[in-house]
């Protein structure tokens, strides 16, 4: 196991730059998540980490070296892709094997590594099959086989759960977290799915144009997010942005106090409430457009009453409420989300 500290990590493309100068510390044992969406450098960050990519400055260090020089085989690192890159003509046992043996490892210990990896990952009935024999779920129990028999000071995972189906991934998911645990083997972890990202990590980093937008924990990004950016894409429903503007004849609106600079305001989904709850500072008629039942709750599909302002709900059950009927929707102050649209950050940092 090892620490991982990027400094100042930058990557151009030509005159184009990919990654802007990322600070990052990753703490023995930790499993860090990098996410945000499709272009935004956080692949390119984990390809440079791996000794994939050349580094345009910078520099990358994994227990307390600095690697940016070193060949990918030098770095003590095990990565595991999206496309599983096994060897077809090999069997599992051949796939988890190969590495080890081209690393001269002595025979009695491939085989004690490879046992430990087939009992981790229940794959020990499949090792004598060919990649073409497993579903996607199998073969991405090798992929993660082949790096666990490495021992390496750390995981790289680059999107590795994207090729898999809805019901596959979740549980997938589960399975990587736990291992991780089991293991305690410092991890950093790419997707762009932000519910992967915000059920597997201890810490989230949130990418947008190469830079990070915010690190945090999972629940401090939900609870607090730092900019619009990442108000805007973590949550499912994501949090409703709102000019503040368009509130300013709603009941209540005008005795809760925003920092200067505030011209937007964020609500997330679930904190707002088709019931007045206590101490609710703030209602607002909003006209129905859609009810979307997903099992034990429902999405509401609103807009302000008088405005195009659209906002969504998660509420509890299924609300018998018909399509274009106006009805008030209540919130706690303490519940607003305060941001400058022209900076992108909050007004309430301070």
């Amino acid at each position: 196991m090892a620490t991982i500290n990027l400094v100042d990590l930058q990557k151009n493309y030509g005159n184009v730059p990919a990654v802007r100068g990322i600070n990052l510390s990753v703490a023995d044992g930790q499993l860090i998540v990098l996410v945000g969406p499709s272009g935004c450098g956080k692949s390119t960050l984990l390809r440079m980490v791996a000794g994939l990519e050349t580094v345009s400055s910078g520099r990358i260090e994994i227990a307390g070296r600095d690697v940016v020089k070193a060949e990918p085989a030098e770095r003590d690192i095990a990565m595991v892709f999206q496309n599983y890159a096994l060897y077809p003509h090999m069997t599992v046992r051949g796939n988890l094997e190969y590495g080890l043996k081209n690393r001269g490892t002595p025979r009695e210990e491939i085989d004690r590594r490879v046992n430990e990896a087939a009992d981790i990952l229940e794959i020990g009935p499949l090792l004598d099959r060919k990649p073409r024999q497993l579903s996607g779920g199998q073969r991405q129990r090798v992929a993660m086989g082949r790096a666990i028999v490495r021992e390496p000071a750390a995981f790289l995972f680059d999107e590795p759960l994207s090729n898999l189906d809805a019901k596959l991934r979740v549980q997938m998911r589960v399975e990587i977290r736990k291992l991780q645990r089991r293991l305690k083997t410092t991890s950093l972890y790419v997707t762009h799915d932000q519910l992967e990202a915000m059920t597997l990590a201890d810490r989230l980093v949130v990418m947008n144009g190469g830079l990070v937008e915010q690190i945090g924990t999972p629940t401090e990004v939900y609870d607090r997010p730092a900019t619009l950016f990442v108000a805007g894409f973590i949550g499912s429903p994501p949090m409703n942005l709102i000019p503040a503007s368009a509130l300013a004849g709603a009941d209540g609106f005008g005795e809760i106090h925003l920092p200067s600079g505030t011209d937007v305001v964020g609500f997330r989904p679930d904190q707002l409430y088709l019931d007045r709850p206590e101490g609710a500072a703030l209602s607002m008629p909003v006209v129905v457009e859609l009810l979307e039942p997903i099992g034990g709750e429902s999405h509401l599909h609103v807009r302000l009453a008088g405005s195009s302002q659209p906002i969504v709900l998660s509420v509890p059950g299924r609300p018998d409420i018909a399509e274009g009927a106006t009805v008030t929707v209540f919130a706690h102050a303490a519940d607003i989300h305060p941001f400058n649209s022209q900076t992108g950050f909050r007004t309430d940092n301070a």
